[in-house]
This record gives structure tokens, sequence and C-alpha cells, in this order.
């Protein structure tokens, strides 16, 4: 266990060396597509170049992630044991919280670097591995379920997903775009996880049209077009499995806030870093030859949020 450290770093390092070298041979440009250019401006703002990163700071931004990671595994290499707290000393549970953490740099630094489908399969995926583990983690206390049944539930979705949206596309072929439905199943597991009773227990799911709303889409909207936001039904699949109260608790001052808050900054920044959405942020920060890029921003700020969730969870403790 005390390897996973070392090795981490170790992995990190070859990605980006073998990175540089399939970019250098033109390698990993094969499959590239064809719409947007070397010399255009790409589609978060940055122009397309013909060295190794298609996107040079969009795509270097992501070392974030992997930093990140890597400092979640020193600690947890650092600690002690604790069996109160699956976020203390390494386990299958944290090794799988910094692992996706770490992921989310490649996966991302794939698609802003070389501009292919498989490289924006890959970034997707990144952020799905790392999206679906707290609601899940919340489900595995809330429903008693043994550490092995956690880990086999992640993959599984992980895996359906993985397939899914390299066959069918973004909304895998039902219109469910699952990144965006796990923001909300996270936030209702967490209020389930705080204030769990009989009768908060099904109406939790009411907690996700407040997500929603806070992301744009309204309740008349939902309704007035059910069809495309059928998904909203899956907003009680905490109530069904979240069967008990958590036997543990979390301080949510000041990491829950810090890291909540950061995202939506950095959501904030992701919607209006594109050239191709006009306004005044935009307008003022899209200078495609920059090497301040408001997309790289959206790396470095939720890369801080992975950050602030790993040392909220380390605040767990036995009731």
């Amino acid at each position: 266990m005390k390897k996973v450290y070392p090795l981490a770093f170790f992995i990190c390092i070859l990605f980006l060396i073998f990175y540089a070298i399939f970019a250098y041979t033109g390698i990993i440009f094969r499959a590239e597509t064809l719409e947007e250019p070397i010399g255009s401006i790409s589609g978060w703002c940055e122009r397309v170049s013909s060295g190794i990163f298609r996107e040079p700071m969009n795509a270097f931004s992501n070392i974030a992630f992997m930093v990140s990671g890597l400092f979640i595994f020193k600690i947890l290499n650092s600690d002690k044991t604790n069996n109160e707290n699956k976020f203390y000393g390494l386990n299958k549970i944290s090794i799988l919280y910094g692992t996706a953490v770490i992921f989310l740099g490649p996966g991302s630094m794939l698609m802003h670097g070389t501009h292919t489908e498989w490289g924006g399969w890959a970034d997707n995926l990144s952020m799905m591995m790392f999206i679906i583990f707290p609601w899940l983690y919340n489900l595995k206390e809330m429903g008693r379920w043994s550490e092995n049944r956690f880990i086999y539930s992640y993959f599984f979705i992980v895996i359906a997903y993985a397939l899914a949206r390299w066959f069918f596309g973004g909304r895998l072929g039902i219109g469910l775009d699952l990144f965006g439905l796990s923001i909300g199943l996270w936030i209702i597991s967490e209020y389930l996880f705080r204030f769990w009773s009989t009768k908060v227990r099904w109406i939790s799911g009411f907690v996700g049209f407040i997500v929603a709303f806070i992301f744009g889409i309204t309740p008349f909207e939902i309704f007035s077009n059910f069809d495309n936001y059928w998904w909203v039904l899956l907003f009680w699949i905490p109530a069904i499995f979240s069967s008990n109260k958590s036997r543990t608790t979390r301080k949510y001052t000041p990491w829950f806030f810090l890291g909540t808050l950061s995202f939506l900054l950095a959501y904030a920044i992701w919607l209006q870093g594109q050239p191709y959405s006009p306004s005044w942020f935009t307008d003022s920060w899209c200078n495609p030859d920059s090497f301040i890029q408001p997309h790289a921003f959206w790396h470095y700020i939720t890369a801080f949020s992975t950050w602030s969730f790993f040392l909220f969870l380390r605040t767990e403790k036995q009731i």
C-alpha cells in the first residue's frame, strides 16, 4: 500500500512522456477531427496549434488535477489507518478517490490536446469517474453497503457509461446527461446524509429540482419538455437506496462549501469562455493567442474543488 504514492507519481510522468512521444511523431493525431483545423479558434477560445497540444494552455492546465490527486495520495500515504474514516490512510475507497481525481487530468488533456473523438470520450469518462463517486459513496453509507458492493457498483456504472458513450454518444442513446444528473444526485444524497428521516427520504428528490434551477433548468421547462427531461425521475434514486440514517457525520464548514462555491465559479467560467457564445466575459477574456485562457481556469479551479471535497470527506466521524 505504501507504494501507491510513488506508483501514481510514476504513472503520471509516464503518461506525459508517452503523450509527448506519440504527439511528436504524429501518431496521436491520426484520428484528429477536421472540425477545428490548425490556426482556427477552438470552441474553448484558444487558437488551435500545430504543436504537441492542439490547445496548449487548455491541455497543459490539466496537470492541476494530477497535482491534486498526487497530493491526496501523499497525505494518505503518510496517514495512520483510521477505521472510522475511509479517507485516512490507504484503502480501496481512498485510493479510488485519488485515482479518479488524477484521471481527470489525462482524460481532459487527451481531449484538448488531440482534438480526436476518442480524446473527447476519455474526457467525458474521466469526469464521470469522479462525479459518480460522492453520491455513490453516500448511498453506500446510508444503504449499509459493504466496501466490495460499493466498488463493484462504481465500476459497473463506469464500464456501462464508457460503452454507451462510445457507441451511442454523449446522451447514451436515451437522452441522459449522466454528468448533470450526478451533480443533482450528489446534492440530494448529501441532503439525505445530513437530514435523514423517513419523511425526508421520500421528499429528497425534490432537492434535485432546486439543483436543476441553479444550473438554469426551471421546473416549467422540465415539465413542458418532459420527453427531454424524463431523467428527473432518477432524482429519487438516493431515496430508494438510502434505507438508513448514516452512522457517520461530517463537518460542512469550510471545505464542502469551498468546494461547492469554487465549482460553481468554475462552471460560470466554463459557460462563458466560449467564442461562439458571445458575452461580456467572452469578449473581454477570450483572446485566442493569450497564455491566459478562461477554460484553463475551469481546470485550475475544479482541481481545487477536488482537493476541497477530499478534505471535507476527511471530516467524517462515527456518531
